[in-house]
């Protein structure tokens, strides 16, 4: 069993930079991939990035390449997702999750955080 928390959100201007985490408990955390996923208002919800559970491997969705970056604490059981050059269309809550293995379909994930919250503003 494995508990996800995402913690970092909030309100930024065009631009800015936001980091987010996703903490885990679970003895077996670092033997799963991890990834975002963000949802918008009236919007399905889709992958941003994913790290392999020894971070070897990362994947990002085209729209994030080159501004996110993804990464893993393993010591601290932590997941991060760093945001630079926040665009509007990045306005969405941001889940993390874990499965065996990246995966881009959000129903293939065992285990979910509750979501936060981030708005990009001008």
């Amino acid at each position: 069993q494995v508990q996800l928390a995402e913690s970092g959100g909030g309100v930024v201007q065009i631009g800015d930079s936001l980091r987010l985490s996703c903490a885990a408990s679970g003895r077996t955390f670092s033997a799963y991939a991890v990834a975002w996923f963000r949802q918008a208002p009236g919007q399905d919800r889709e992958f941003v990035a994913g790290v392999s559970w020894s971070a070897a491997i990362k994947e990002y969705a085209h729209s994030v390449q080159g501004r996110f970056t993804i990464s893993r604490d393993s010591a601290k059981n932590t997941v991060y997702l760093q945001m630079s050059d926040l665009k509007s269309e990045d306005t969405a809550v941001y889940y993390c999750a874990a499965r065996f293995g990246i995966e881009r379909s959000p129903s293939k994930y065992d285990y979910w955080g509750q979501g936060t919250q981030v708005t990009v503003s001008s």
